[in-house]
């Protein structure tokens, strides 16, 4: 698209980055299943191994499919760049890559989803990373937890499994002002309802096989740079700031400029890594992200009237949706997530674990799956499942404990996923 009129999200999620096909005037964008792309000749393929022109060399590193999915989403994300990867759970290990190292640690939230706090807790100390575990609603506890060796602040914008939403503004001063990066996972928003870095964010995560597909086809990640961090403002982040064996003391800070950690997670990141996005798996994406806005528009009005009766049902302990306005972070919420806070959160039983297990086992219409932000309203017992890995203290901490269900609520009926629930606490609690 071109660089004129600023359009809005509903134009720019058809559009951006998408062009008709030159070769046969394709209006969609066309699946790319090449492994190798030929060169003009030599002095081109020399170019292009040393970064000195933008173009495709393999698959693992870039692809026509994909590169259209990274403008849309950096475009959705208000970002200069974007890499698009295998799973979020890739994602998540790109963002860091650059920044981390031996000794180093990351200072992430307690309300993550359980795979991530797994990650972060035990996986990444095998790269010699650590990470320190704080309540984000606590900003001193953020500071103090901030040492010489922290190299990013990481959390969710709302949280999976309990909707707990972040304020991702307040975060990214304490950040700011000890000189670091935020990551923020934007998952369970979407750009739709949560754009981070208008709200300060370096760095904004996907798993892209959630809302953003919306189909339940493929998984994917993606990393979106918004370009605003000096990388070179200390001596912090040498990946990006001093010279690169590499590419012969090439340093991508000086030489790209904002689009530095954009080329690094490409150049470094997919190349070492190997944490390629497929193109079938781009293609879907693209087509989901087509409704994206339709889509969270109707799983946010679900999840109210949903929730509103749920909160309401005297078989139910609470509800941690913060689109109610009985939430602890209703105000937060009208603030910082004006169009509403998604169709994630869970629901607390009186009777305790074993009603749980029932009420999933009796539900009808919803799916019992490991997954969200699908088009369908799914339902898992994350204390059993997503979050078995985690100590008692780690699964209450993040909103998962034996007494809760995780909803996803999709975009059937309102009335026909309340009929569901309602027979299916009748048998969990009977």
């Amino acid at each position: 698209m071109s660089d004129g009129p600023t359009y809005g999200f509903d134009t720019l999620q058809i559009h951006a980055g998408a062009r008709p096909d030159p070769a046969t005037g394709a209006r969609q964008t066309p699946i790319y299943q090449s492994t190798a792309y030929v060169f003009r000749d030599a002095d081109h393929a020399a170019a292009l191994f040393n970064l000195q022109e933008v173009g495709y060399i393999y698959s693992r590193l870039t692809n026509p499919t994909v590169a259209v999915l990274q403008e849309r989403l950096a475009t959705l994300e208000g970002g200069v760049g974007a890499v698009c990867c295998s799973s979020g759970h890739a994602a998540q290990i790109m963002a860091l890559f650059p920044l981390m190292g031996p000794g180093k640690n990351v200072v992430a939230s307690t309300r993550l989803y359980g795979g991530t706090v797994t990650q972060f807790s035990q996986t990444i100390k095998r790269f010699g990373w650590s990470a320190k575990f704080v309540d984000f609603d606590d900003l001193d506890a953020l500071r103090d937890a901030i040492d010489d060796d922290t190299r990013a602040v990481f959390c969710e914008s709302v949280a999976n499994p309990g909707g707990y939403v972040t304020d991702v503004r307040a975060v990214a001063d304490v950040a700011d002002a000890a000189g670091l990066p935020l990551i923020v996972d934007n998952t369970s928003a979407t750009p739709y309802l949560c754009q981070p870095i208008s709200q300060g964010a370096t760095l904004v995560v996907h798993s892209t096989t959630k809302y953003l597909t919306g189909n339940g086809t493929v998984t994917g990640g993606c990393i979106v740079d918004s370009g605003k961090f000096d990388w070179s403002a200390s001596d912090k982040f040498p990946s990006l700031s001093a010279p690169e064996p590499a590419y012969h003391g090439l340093k991508f800070h000086e030489t790209f400029g904002n689009l530095a950690f954009t080329f690094h997670g490409i150049a470094i990141g997919l190349r070492d890594l190997g944490m390629t996005m497929n193109p079938q798996a781009a293609h879907y994406t693209l087509m989901g992200i087509e409704t994206l806005s339709l889509r969270m528009q109707r799983h946010v009005e679900n999840a109210v009237k949903v929730a509103t009766w749920l909160e309401n049902d005297p078989r139910v302990d609470y509800v941690t949706y913060a689109g109610l306005p009985s939430s602890p972070y209703a105000d937060r919420a009208k603030r910082c997530y004006p169009k509403g806070t998604g169709g994630l959160f869970t629901v607390a039983l009186k009777g305790g674990y074993d009603a749980c297990v029932k009420f999933v086992d009796s539900l009808e219409i919803f799916s019992h799956v490991a997954n969200l932000g699908d088009t369908r309203s799914l339902v898992i017992h994350s204390a059993s499942t997503t979050h078995r890995q985690l100590t008692p203290e780690q699964q209450q901490a993040a909103g998962a404990g034996p007494n809760v269900v995780r909803i996803s609520i999709g975009i059937e009926d309102a009335d026909d996923l309340i009929r569901d629930l309602d027979q299916a606490l009748a048998k969990a609690c009977s």
